[in-house]
């Protein structure tokens, strides 16, 4: 009864976001904090529509006023609006080149100043890599990156790409993980309330005189770090003080 009209009052409600966001974005195109922007004006309205309760910790994210490299777990398209509501400032995250060509979406997804990746050419590769270090060097902008590189749909974290890892280490900048509890078959949206997810940011990671021969042992601290902290999520109880995301 409540799943097919919620899904098509989602569907607007995506359609009416889609529009603000290109709208925006063409007042001021590529600005660096259009992407959080943008975020919110699709995650406020569709995450109450699906009967998503949100319980979030971003404190340290919050704290950090310097450029850094935001590592999430990835676990479907729902990411879009649960993990839009913490979107820091001045923001920006690296994407499928393709998302470019999504109607209303890609179009404002490339004009908020995301950085688009065509993943099977090395030279797009190389060239985004020149892009995100200037970002986070001489613009005071951070990125955001899903190191799995794809989405998990329940599987658990999947293992890390380098990309995310090397971005940090070649501009010397801190990684902030954040964790969002497994939400994957396990949010109802035939009932008024669908279930909860929960989030939190863990404390930065220093990268400052690291080199490339310690990536992969960050991969595999930061990899460490977010299995447990999205484990701890999962099974306890809901911390009094946590607010939902405005």
């Amino acid at each position: 009864m409540v799943y097919l009209p919620r899904l098509a009052l989602v569907g607007v409600a995506f359609l009416i976001s889609a529009v603000a966001g290109l709208l925006l974005t063409l007042v001021r195109p590529f600005h660096p904090d259009n992407s959080r922007l943008c975020a919110r004006l699709y995650a406020w309205p569709i995450l109450r529509l699906l009967g998503i309760r949100m319980e979030v910790d971003v404190d340290t994210l919050d704290a950090l006023r310097e450029s850094c490299v935001v590592i999430a777990n990835h676990q479907s398209n729902l990411d879009l609006f649960i993990l839009g509501s913490v979107v820091p400032r001045r923001t920006v995250s690296v994407g499928k080149k393709s998302l470019k060509w999504i109607p209303l979406f890609g179009q404002a997804y490339w004009l908020a100043g995301n950085i688009l990746v065509d993943r099977g050419n090395p030279r797009s590769a190389k060239r985004a890599m020149r892009v995100t270090h200037a970002a986070l060097k001489e613009r005071d902008t951070s990125i955001w990156v899903f190191p799995e590189g794809t989405r998990s749909l329940g599987r658990g974290l999947q293992p890390f790409k380098k990309g995310a890892f090397q971005m940090a280490v070649a501009a010397g900048v801190p990684i902030v993980p954040i964790c969002a509890s497994s939400y994957v078959g396990r949010l109802h949206f035939g009932r008024w309330r669908s279930g909860r997810v929960r989030i939190q940011s863990l404390p930065p990671i220093p990268t400052e005189g690291l080199s490339a021969r310690d990536v992969p042992a960050l991969m595999e601290r930061c990899q460490a770090s977010m299995s447990a902290c999205i484990e701890r999520l999962d099974t306890q109880a809901s911390p009094r003080g946590w607010a939902e995301p405005a």
